[in-house]
């Protein structure tokens, strides 16, 4: 063998190897990163995008029910669980650090962390989000009634879950999207500039953000009846934590632009089930 052949054999042997060990590497971390949606819950919590979908044609004066068993296909075929999960899978292995991971799943792993994330996939995964609704209130009302400190460790635990701010500019770019790509796919006629859009949904932020307030507060009332107050206060001191802090705000925008990205899919597949409408 010339000392040439013995190079490029050597040189195609290193490369291969490190072909392996690359792929290894892939292998590893998207296995933990598998085990962290699964131990924290947000592989549920994706899957519970799909329920949201009823809500897409109420944005253009429509119902779900308007488009019968079509709507039904349509919203199996766009919010496929396995390209949700991979989509999830793509951008975290791009933007959540061994450290965050690491942090997250020990507290998740613990009793009360398992506990929380049954807790939490049940809540996500009822369809019945009018019943969820009047459970919680009616758990808030009560803990008014008596004066409970509960209430604001609720709220705590609310707000350290995300941004407010954070949230209602998600939700407006997903509306935005959505319209917009309805009106791209003729499936509505849209009287507005995209700039105008924006600053209407901005006009309504206040009514928005007392929305979700309530909407929040009952359903963490609802989603934690059974723990208790202490159960409660370790779970937001657990959230407070700034890695722990890092890690939702990362979760919550992987899930905002899912559901961005999936409602913007429904909008251009929608052109072939519904005649356009003005807006």
């Amino acid at each position: 063998m010339t000392p040439l052949i013995r190079y490029c054999a050597s040189f195609l042997m290193v490369t291969v190897m490190a072909g392996v060990l690359a792929g290894q590497a892939r292998t590893a971390d998207l296995d933990r990163l598998e085990a962290f949606l699964e131990v924290t819950g947000f592989d549920v919590a994706l899957e519970s995008i799909k329920l949201t979908a009823e809500t897409a044609p109420n944005m253009i004066g429509l119902e779900a029910d308007d488009f019968g068993s079509e709507w039904t296909r349509l919203v199996e075929d766009v919010f496929d669980t396995d390209q949700m999960h991979a989509m999830a899978l793509d951008i975290l292995s791009q933007t959540l650090s061994d450290e965050l991971l690491a942090h997250a799943v020990d507290f998740y792993a613990s009793d009360l962390g398992q506990r929380l994330v049954v807790a939490e996939n049940a809540s996500h995964m009822k369809e019945d989000e009018e019943l969820k609704s009047e459970s919680g209130e009616a758990i808030v009302a009560g803990l008014v009634q008596i004066g409970s400190p509960r209430l604001e460790e609720l709220k705590r635990l609310n707000k350290a879950t995300g941004s407010e701010d954070a949230s209602i500019r998600a939700i407006q770019e997903v509306q935005v999207r959505f319209l917009m790509a309805a009106a791209a796919a003729g499936v509505i006629e849209l009287r507005m500039e995209e700039a105008d859009l924006r600053e209407s949904l901005k006009s309504q932020e206040g009514e928005m953000r007392r929305s979700m307030q309530i909407s929040a507060l009952s359903g963490s009332a609802y989603t934690y009846q059974a723990f208790s107050d202490a159960d409660v206060t370790a779970y937001a001191d657990a959230l407070e934590n700034p890695k722990m802090q890092r890690v939702y705000e990362l979760m919550n925008a992987v899930q905002f632009e899912i559901m961005a990205n999936r409602y913007e899919a429904v909008a251009d597949r929608m052109s072939a089930l519904q005649p356009s409408q003005d807006l």
